[in-house]
């Protein structure tokens, strides 16, 4: 069995606001293996980028943050900003959600993709061009060698989240974290996209932790998922296991509330009631209870341990407690 590549433990953020301290992340635990695939799936709002940004040290000015994240044994949490710009890039990539605010307008894309590979690589700008063009080659942008020298508005959306990925695979990383890679690109490119992520994780035999809204791609190109809600996990094990089983009422609605193929036209899709809940709000009790529809009394009162439902399947909620 492949080794721990990352270890999260109990993962809390509070961000700073007006109206005080809002906990964004609420004891987030999992762990990854080298060569392991695992998605963050759940609504807007559910903590799933603010993970990500934790892993990589980006969480916005002021954060607090306590746990423990352990990249291949090196804990990142105590880490100065100096020590992490080491890891970025070079040990962590990160594909973000939308190119054209990743990408820096006002340079060429060669000398952005070039740039990690002098810090990090300590290549010289010969060998950094050279290895640009082959980066960009790899993630198959059409004709690349024209492209080293344009600009980030003369590319696609497509185009451009080439190159971000190209970027984040620059150096080698053990982790890439993508972030919704597909959002706002059509359906025949998000998936050239996803399959090219795919192939380069493969290739490579990287960790992915991939995050998205769509049950879908989770469950064709993620062998483990874990579901968010109000900023912590409420269910998590082997994707077929838990699509087979649903076993929180949440996981239930946003599984009924996906578009489906041969619906007569007009049919309105499922959606789950009310919103995620402010987390300046106090909660005595389960995130969900307001939202679901078949809490019993006690689910507002004291918040469920996660339970075992199978081997590697947990579930946050009292209904699955044994």
């Amino acid at each position: 069995m492949s080794e721990v590549l990352l270890e999260v433990k109990d993962l809390r953020v509070n961000l700073p606001t007006a109206r005080g301290w809002a906990p964004v992340l609420r004891g987030v635990s999992f762990a990854m293996r080298r060569g392991d695939t695992l998605g963050l799936i759940g609504e807007s709002g559910c903590g799933k980028s603010m993970t990500a940004l934790a892993l990589m040290g980006l969480l916005p000015e002021g954060a607090q943050v306590t746990g423990s994240i352990r990249l291949a044994g090196q804990e990142l949490t105590t880490l100065d900003e100096a020590a992490l710009c080491q890891w970025r890039g070079r040990r962590m990539g990160m594909v973000f959600q939308e190119p054209m605010t990743a990408l820096n307008p006002l340079h060429p894309i060669g000398r952005q993709i070039a740039e990690g590979l002098r810090l990090h690589r300590h290549m010289d700008a010969r060998a950094a061009r050279a290895e640009a063009l082959r980066l960009l080659e790899r993630v198959q942008l059409p004709q690349a060698a024209k492209r080293l020298d344009a600009y980030p508005h003369q590319l696609s959306g497509g185009q451009r989240q080439r190159v971000v990925i190209a970027m984040a695979l620059a150096c080698g990383p053990d982790l890439l974290i993508a972030d919704e890679p597909t959002t706002a690109l059509d359906v025949t490119i998000q998936r050239e996209v996803l399959d090219l992520i795919d192939e380069l994780v493969a290739a490579d035999g990287m960790g992915l932790l991939l995050i998205s809204h769509d049950l879908g791609v989770m469950s064709e190109r993620v062998r483990h998922m874990l579901v968010m809600y109000a900023g912590d996990v409420v269910e998590g094990g082997p994707t077929h296991e838990v699509f087979a089983r649903l076993s929180h009422p949440y996981t239930r609605g946003l599984f009924a509330a996906r578009p489906r193929i041969g619906l007569p036209r007009g049919t309105r899709l499922t959606t789950i009631p009310g919103r995620v809940p402010d987390p300046m709000e106090p909660r005595p009790g389960c995130s969900f209870v307001q939202r679901c529809d078949v809490a019993m009394a006690h689910c507002g009162q004291e918040p469920p341990s996660l339970f075992s439902v199978s081997a590697g399947h947990d579930c946050r909620c009292w209904r699955a407690c044994p």
